[in-house]
């Protein structure tokens, strides 16, 4: 073909083929790089292609124009065969490509003598990717949508709260979150509007997140912040009534996920007899019960917020007692204090994988009345039953509870959800004591503190598996038409475990099954790991180098490298000195936000977290330290760890997930079928994007949160923790969003509901203080209620 003069055209022309081909160069380095780790061709030959399309262009022949719709429709092809019709798969796959045809267009456009059964060809290719899109979004078969349902035979039964209120942090003492008001429901949840708004004054920033949940006994509502600031506020109002403030400098990690209540024995019994508003009472017979990232416990009137003088020193004891050294910012708790009857039950948060021999895990009961040390039970050394001998200190480096416990009153139990010893990724060094208590579920004699029972969800827990969400206490349905009292349990594996709560015996099906081995020189590992097949396991699927996504093909191509470049055998490869992949992460699964149990559906309706992690061992930097351990475990109790972990989230260039979407679903759980009854996208695409900028597109992703779930008795379930800010309402049957109110700022906390016992009104309440990995922070409780 003869060349014309370019004119401004033509050099636009020449702009968008040199463009072409350097995609095409990119990939084809990328695509060789993966191609020789064993990865797909795809990203080698289409390369080759879009070169061979760049240069014919930048020829300015037509040839390049028919090269490049060639390499459009076998990208629909390798597209559909990889990941068939679903949106989120073909995004990357599609998008971009279909963006570039319209630069092959336009180049086109620029030629001399160019044919018209080019164009049309280039233009149909573009058309039928383009349609592949709508129908991906048409036929998204990533989430499961229910059907409308009639309510179970009859509603499961929960644990109630004294005087009908939100006493605990999961409500009950059993943490179902199921609120048993229909007063909002799904007619008319349309209508909430915000009915009042609290400013804390404590601005989450730093090491500061807000993770409250507010509780509400009568007419008042507590909440607490990040630097343990406790507020009181009218429940219809939202007028402040106290707050104290024990004036903490801030650490690094702050935090306040709840506060406890805790009543007089004749205040409790006289509230039991007597209908209305409870009468006024005495100084301190009614307290909030607050822990600190000091390492205190506090005990406040909870009329007037003032500290209560017959408890500890002046209303406060320390948590250090018998701990033994505790490093600046090392220990301290950040769940809700326990109050089971008239003891506070408390463990403690600990650094994870600083040095050996941290704090203790012990976890202790106290006197509500007093602050009296009833007992502790220190699981390394059960001989101490209260404070440890002089000179002695409670048994250091052993698997905490620093999430919430719960508690079964006519069983006399409370149920410690346990995390492992540090440091998380390294085990060698464990006491028998660590191994048989790490990441498992242990329920104890509330009025003794002695152990009844107990049960492991991870043996030797190499991958910071601890047990993070608060166990729920629940009668399960048997499948002979009654119901057993049962521990639900969710774990960061994705794994539930239903236990029989009086023996800690499986009621659903458990199997040992073989996990990979070779681990990091003088490490060992478990042949297997336990697996709770009789549930379904939510987020825990095996990671493919297909799932490995990106906004771009190019950034998909980065995280396939990735991806190849780690090693990964599946759940439980073991971290070592070759970089390994973890899935799920030590975020979840599910995390501390937990499930709520919507009684009428009989459904448990679970959050979960969808992030691969990167995990690499390098020489521990400390001196003096042998490489030369031996993988015998023998050499467990030896004073020194060959290597620390570096573990990161598996992000792409563009800074967002390479595992593709959703990151976050929300999930019903039949608990009489044991089956999937609805799952959807958690939040939406609109607060996160590119480089952790909000994209502000209402696409649903499904992203990152670790708060929880509440249910009510009016069909609805309300959630917030996600990278957007908005409170949302779901159908409990269905799944779908029925309503949701924007929100100043993101949530990273879990909401609650309640009826005023004044004006009758229910109000659903959420304290806003940011979203984890967004930038935006902010210090807002807010309240919404049907108008008057």
């Amino acid at each position: 073909m003869e060349s014309a003069p370019r004119g401004i055209g033509g050099w636009l022309s020449l702009i968008g083929a040199v463009f072409v081909g350097i995609i095409g160069l990119i990939l084809v380095g990328g695509g060789g790089r993966l191609a020789m780790l064993g990865g797909s061709l795809y990203y080698l030959l289409a390369g080759v292609g879009l070169v061979t399309s760049g240069v014919l262009l930048a020829l300015r022949r037509p040839l390049g124009g028919l090269i490049f719709a060639g390499v459009l429709v076998a990208t629909v092809a390798w597209g559909l065969w990889e990941s068939g019709p679903a949106f989120w798969p073909l995004l990357p796959r599609l998008f971009s490509p279909a963006m570039v045809g319209l630069i092959v267009l336009l180049v086109l456009a620029g030629l001399p003598a160019i044919r018209s059964r080019t164009v049309a060809l280039v233009s149909t290719a573009l058309g039928v990717v383009l349609a592949l899109g709508v129908l991906g979004v048409t036929l998204n078969d990533t989430f499961t949508a229910g059907q409308a349902t009639s309510p179970a035979p009859a509603p499961l039964q929960t644990a109630t709260a004294s005087g009908g209120d939100w006493r605990f942090y999961g409500r009950d003492a059993g943490g179902t979150r199921f609120a048993p008001y229909a007063q909002v429901n799904k007619d008319n949840v349309a209508q909430l509007k915000v009915a009042w708004t609290l400013r804390t004054g404590d601005v989450a920033k730093g090491g500061s997140e807000d993770q409250n949940t507010p509780i509400q006994v009568g007419d008042t509502v507590y909440a607490c912040t990040p630097t343990n600031i406790v507020i009181a506020v009218d429940a219809d109002t939202g007028a402040e009534r106290w707050r104290h403030n024990p004036k903490i400098r801030a650490s690094f990690w702050n935090r306040c996920r709840g506060v406890g209540f805790w009543e007089t024995p004749a205040i409790r019994a006289n509230a039991a007899l007597v209908a209305g508003p409870p009468p006024p009472a005495p100084l301190c017979d009614r307290r909030i019960i607050s822990s600190t990232i000091d390492a205190r416990l506090i005990a406040l009137d909870a009329a007037t917020g003032q500290l209560c003088p017959g408890f500890g020193q002046g209303g406060a004891i320390s948590l250090r007692e018998g701990m033994g050294e505790v490093k600046a910012g090392f220990y301290f708790p950040t769940s809700t204090p326990t109050v089971a009857g008239d003891r506070i039950i408390i463990g403690g948060w600990v650094m994870d994988n600083r040095e050996l021999g941290e704090p203790s895990g012990v976890v202790r009961a106290f006197s509500a009345e007093t602050g009296e040390l009833i007992w502790a039970w220190d699981l390394g050394n059960p001989a101490i039953t209260k404070l440890p001998a002089e000179g002695q200190t409670y048994t250091r480096g052993t698997p905490n509870v620093w999430s919430t416990p719960a508690f079964d009153e006519a069983l006399g139990l409370v149920f410690l959800p346990t995390g492992n010893a540090t440091p998380d990724y390294w085990g060698s060094h464990r006491s028998d004591a660590s191994e048989q208590y790490s990441s498992s579920v242990v329920a104890l004699e509330i009025a003794t503190g002695r152990e009844r029972w107990r049960f492991q969800t991870v043996h030797h827990d190499l991958w910071d598996y601890d047990v993070p969400s608060q166990p729920m206490v629940a009668d399960f349905p048997n499948g002979q038409g009654g119901t057993t009292p049962a521990i639900i349990q969710l774990t960061k594996r994705g794994q539930i475990f239903v236990l029989d709560r009086a023996t800690g015996r499986p009621l659903t099906k458990v199997e040992e099954r073989p996990v990979p081995s070779g681990p990091a020189k003088g490490e060992w590992v478990s042949p297997t790991q336990p697996y709770s097949t009789g549930m379904p396991a939510i987020g825990a699927e095996r990671l493919t180098e297909a799932r490995m996504w990106g906004a771009t093909p190019l950034d998909q191509l980065a995280c396939r490298i990735a991806y190849r470049s780690h090693r990964y055998e599946g759940d439980f490869t073991p971290p070592s000195t070759t970089p390994t992949l973890q899935y799920p992460s030590n975020g979840g699964g599910q995390n501390w936000g937990g499930a709520t149990l919507d009684a009428t559906h009989r459904y448990l309706i679970v959050p979960d977290l969808r992030m691969a992690m990167t995990v690499s061992l390098g020489p521990a930097k400390r001196p003096g330290l042998s490489l030369d351990l031996v993988p015998d475990r023998s050499a467990r109790g030896a004073a020194a760890v060959a290597y620390q972990s570096q573990n990161d989230w598996m992000l792409g260039p563009l800074l967002i997930p390479c595992l593709q979407p959703p990151n976050g679903t929300l999930t019903a759980i039949d608990l009489t079928t044991r089956r999937i009854a609805w799952q959807v996208p958690l939040g939406s695409a609109e607060g996160s994007g590119p480089f952790g900028l909000a994209s502000g597109l209402p696409i649903p992703l499904g992203n990152i949160g670790l708060g929880g779930p509440i249910s009510t008795a009016g069909g609805l379930t309300f959630h917030a923790s996600t990278q957007d800010p908005y409170l949302r309402a779901y159908d409990s049957g269905t799944g779908k969003v029925l309503w949701k109110g924007r929100l100043p700022v993101g949530v990273g906390g879990t909401p609650m509901s309640y009826v005023s016992p004044k004006s009758g009104r229910q109000y659903v309440v959420v304290s806003a203080g940011g979203a984890r990995m967004m930038p935006q922070r902010g210090d807002y409780v807010v309240a919404y209620a049907l108008p008057r």
